[in-house]
């Protein structure tokens, strides 16, 4: 989600603020134009592909932003463990996406490789805070991107490129109302420690974008999804969305960065695109593996 879905104070809100400010149409235009191209490629797989098609595209991305926080760990000069950090990254994604696909646990044994190797590094003391870092990486990266994949997996696999649309649709949806609502209403400042840009009227605009979203998904292909379940997976989505946005800006001024990235222009990096993903596929992760 972009730092632009908010404005600041009256006392400190730039006159130029809102629609017509300048670069507001050019990084709208931007946006705009790297969805033209990567929304059809995404629903492509998701719906005239198998399975694992979608499986390896969610790999894919992953692993560009597992690239990306291990840049960010350089940036404050810390030296991850990018083999093992990949090896486990890989581990966990399987045991999540894929449970029970593999004769043994796969996890303890990459977590014993990582400290293992963190021993190999010992006369450098900062191997402690890279082994946690390159954990912390892995497990973010690796265990939360999974349950995106999951969706597509679960049974029932016909209804798994909607389950993944569903999610889709909610985040695009709560960052296009939150872009609006607050670059037009912005005034409360949501978290200025972390995202100075984002305000509590452009998270509510948010909200009510991943309802409409998730509303919208449910007509088009989950029509069995209960119309209050809809509603309520919507606003969950897109409420855990802001919390990965969030928890993404405050990685990149930690590193000092703007964005994590520039594979997409408009829009940043990678770790920039799968933020509120990560956040709010549990969500629905969880749903439709013990609810529906």
């Amino acid at each position: 989600m972009s730092d632009a879905t908010a404005g600041s104070p009256p006392s400190e809100r730039p006159p130029s603020r809102g629609f017509r400010a300048p670069g507001f149409l050019g990084n709208l235009g931007r946006r705009v134009g790297t969805a033209l191209v990567a929304l059809p490629v995404l629903l492509a797989v998701l719906f005239l592909g198998p399975p694992w098609a979608a499986v390896v595209l969610v790999a894919a991305a992953l692993a560009v932003g597992l690239v990306e926080f291990f840049a960010l760990l350089h940036a404050r000069k810390i030296r991850p463990m990018r083999r093992v950090g990949f090896v486990l990254a890989a581990a966990v994604f399987l045991e999540v996406a894929w449970p029970g696909g593999y004769p043994v646990p796969l996890l303890p044994l990459v977590v014993l490789l990582l400290l293992t190797f963190a021993l190999s590094r010992g006369k450098d003391l900062e191997s402690v805070s890279a082994a946690a870092a390159t954990l912390l990486g892995a497990v973010y990266l690796g265990a939360l991107g999974a349950t995106i994949a999951a969706l597509r997996l679960l049974a029932p696999t016909e209804q798994g490129a909607w389950r993944v649309t569903l999610l889709l649709v909610i985040v695009v949806f709560s960052d296009t109302f939150a872009f609006f609502v607050g670059n037009a209403l912005g005034r409360h400042r949501l978290a200025p420690a972390i995202s100075p840009g984002k305000s509590v009227e452009g998270a509510l605009g948010g909200l009510v974008g991943g309802v409409l979203g998730a509303l919208t998904v449910r007509h088009l292909g989950l029509p069995d999804l209960p119309l209050a379940h809809a509603v309520a997976l919507g606003a969950v989505v897109a409420a855990m969305g802001i919390v990965g946005d969030l928890n993404e800006s405050l990685l990149k001024r930690w590193a000092g960065v703007k964005d994590s990235g520039t594979v997409f222009p408009g829009h940043g990096g990678m770790l920039d695109r799968l933020d509120s993903l990560l956040f709010g596929a549990p969500v629905l992760y969880y749903y439709f593996l013990y609810v529906r």
